[in-house]
């Protein structure tokens, strides 16, 4: 599998994560913990694919990649206290979970751009 393969799935991934995040958000009672509980564990999957991948990066890509690992590691943390919290403090948790997520994806998306920009500067 190609690097950029990687880095889209990786991307797909992280707007997966989100979507799941959001979909959870709106909704409300036990089934909003439920799938947190899901997006914890799919978030830590994801934080280990990019984590993964870094290696194999060039250092402008890596960059944007470590920062996308941070944003998932605070997906991650969010989830947890949201888990362990309600009312006002588990809206808190959720927001900062969506911005979190919101982020990650961000920053893989600027990383796919950085190896792409890196590639056609050594085809050219």
């Amino acid at each position: 599998m190609s690097m950029n393969k990687d880095l889209g799935e990786i991307r797909a991934a992280a707007q997966q994560l989100h979507g799941a995040i959001s979909d959870a958000a709106a909704k409300h009672g036990g089934a909003v913990r439920a799938d947190l509980e899901a997006v914890g564990h799919q978030a830590k999957a994801v934080t280990e694919s990019v984590k993964a991948s870094i290696v194999e990066q060039n250092n402008a890509t890596k960059k944007h990649l470590k920062e996308a690992v941070t944003d998932l590691e605070g997906v991650q943390k969010h989830v947890a206290e949201a888990l362990k919290s309600s009312g006002h403090a588990f809206q808190g948790s959720i927001r900062k979970t969506l911005a979190d997520a919101r982020a990650s994806v961000q920053k893989v998306s600027e990383a796919v751009a950085a190896k792409r920009s890196a590639e056609s500067t050594k085809t050219h």
